[in-house]
């Protein structure tokens, strides 16, 4: 008992010295075989090809986490960060997404259809041909995201943010909003904006609209004419 004693003192002094020392022991590592359960650490884990629907991951740490062809549909993914996760060709349609962080993430050809995704990140996200049809969008930032031929239709943007995004070939047909939507310095090559209320967007300029795909029904900024190029050739 003497020695064993000892030997704690020893192990506890020496705990104690390292930390003094600025050296803080690492933490423990993500949990990749566990179940989907709210506050889940998979930071990081292999998770590829799955099917996932319907789980509930809100609060959870996905970060860097593999999730290429996997469908996370219907997911409640609510307040979790995926930050740089790779999403590539996975689904997740009527998932919830709410306050989620999706910034850096590689989501090429992703769907994203029908979700609800009000106040979520996808800040520096390469989204190329994802499908955001009918998703619930309310004050997302997309700031610096390649959006390179996603598709908006239907969804509500409202107080959405596409500063400093591609949105070159990018379809809003019938996106919703009401109030500013800010469009600062995003290019907007062949992006199609026919129909839409324009009116109180922010950051737009005559040449990203020259370059844009609109028609007689779109709505501009004040002291702003329709390009004469209007509406462009079908592709």
């Amino acid at each position: 008992m003497r020695v064993n004693f000892v030997s704690f003192l020893v192990l506890a002094g020496l705990a104690v010295a390292t930390i003094a020392n600025g050296f803080i022991p690492p933490l423990a590592a993500a949990d990749c075989s566990s179940t989907a359960s709210a506050g889940i650490d998979w930071g990081g884990c292999n998770k590829k090809n799955l099917m996932l629907q319907g789980g509930d991951f809100q609060k959870g740490n996905l970060a860097d986490t593999d999730f290429t062809l996997t469908n996370l549909s219907q997911t409640n993914l609510a307040s979790a960060n995926l930050e740089k996760a790779t999403l590539v060709r996975a689904w997740f349609t009527g998932a919830d997404l709410t306050k989620a962080n999706f910034s850096k993430v590689e989501a090429y050809r992703s769907g994203f259809e029908n979700v609800k995704a009000e106040g979520a990140s996808f800040a520096g996200a390469e989204l190329q041909r994802a499908n955001f049809n009918g998703a619930v969008l309310k004050g997302v930032t997309f700031e610096k995201a390649e959006l390179g031929r996603v598709t908006f239709k239907k969804a509500d943007l409202t107080g959405a943010n596409f500063s400093l995004t591609n949105l070159s070939r990018a379809d809003f047909s019938g996106a919703t909003f009401s109030g500013p939507i800010s469009f600062d310095r995003a290019f907007m090559f062949l992006t199609r904006i026919s129909g839409l209320d324009l009116s109180q967007a922010t950051g737009l300029e005559e040449t990203q609209i020259a370059l844009a795909c609109g028609d007689s029904k779109t709505k501009l900024p004040a002291g702003m004419a329709t390009p004469t190029s209007w509406p462009c050739d079908a592709e």
